[in-house]
């Protein structure tokens, strides 16, 4: 490996991580396109889509494993919220993996960008913002834990992140605050790629030495993304956050149609 390939993959790996450290995502949708057209773009290295799924899904593991670590002692993370919702999450992952074998690609793919649609309109969507912690927050059970499930199936489905359609979810339909859907969404996150990294690590795709460089880059870069958050204000951060998920929403419309 060359030191223009590693410090390409290290770029890439601290920049989308300083974002989802920010934001509260996984950061694949972010490093995931970085990964795959900037290394041949500037001519230091080429990688297989498969390949890129592969390091993605490990450096979202570290990633969000840091930025929930630099959250611990800050009580935006609900434990509730992130057992009802990690949990389901995980099922419909696996039940959607398992059954996308009997579905239509398109009509998945459809549904999915329907999905992401809904979760982009509701980013935008007027609500009062409230600074609280975790302790004074409540939430629907019910409705907490079956919105997760149907978005960890239609992800496990699609094979994509679901966390860019949980935060708005959480924001406008569980009314979540802010600081503690972006937190909690961390969280949620680092548990439902678990599967997802020891998927791709025995699919034998996973390049060592980038992985290696894009993790210590996200550990790096995740805890200083969480600092810069907690000192923004919880608009600005909603406004990075609708921008994302409307520029994913506007990607995966575009991969359909074109």
């Amino acid at each position: 490996m060359s030191w223009a390939e590693a410090l390409t993959l290290f770029a890439i790996g601290f920049v989308g991580s300083f974002i989802s450290g920010m934001v509260g995502i996984g950061g694949s949708i972010i490093k995931y396109p970085m990964l795959l057209y900037i290394p041949p773009l500037l001519g230091v290295a080429s990688y297989s889509a498969q390949e890129v799924a592969a390091v993605s899904a490990v450096q979202v593991f570290f990633a969000t494993l840091a930025g929930v670590w630099a959250y611990r002692k800050d009580r935006y993370i609900h434990p509730k919220l992130v057992a009802y919702m990690g949990t389901a999450i995980i099922f419909g992952s696996f039940l959607g993996g398992f059954g996308s074998k009997f579905l239509d690609n398109a009509t998945i793919n459809f549904v999915y960008a329907v999905l992401a649609a809904i979760a982009a309109v509701m980013m935008f969507i007027p609500r009062p913002e409230r600074e609280a912690r975790y302790e004074e927050v409540t939430f629907s059970k019910p409705i907490a834990t079956l919105s997760a499930f149907v978005v960890g199936l239609l992800s496990g489905i699609v094979g994509a992140a679901g966390a860019f359609i949980l935060i708005p979810i959480m924001l406008v339909v569980l009314n979540i605050p802010t600081r503690v859907a972006i937190a909690s969404s961390m969280a949620i996150t680092f548990i439902s790629s678990i599967g997802a990294t020891v998927g791709k690590v025995l699919t034998g795709h996973l390049l060592f030495w980038p992985a290696v460089i894009m993790v210590i880059a996200s550990t790096l870069a995740s805890p200083l993304g969480v600092r810069v958050a907690k000192r923004v204000k919880a608009k600005i951060l909603k406004g990075i956050l609708a921008a994302l998920i409307l520029a994913t929403a506007l990607k995966i419309w575009v991969d359909i149609l074109f």
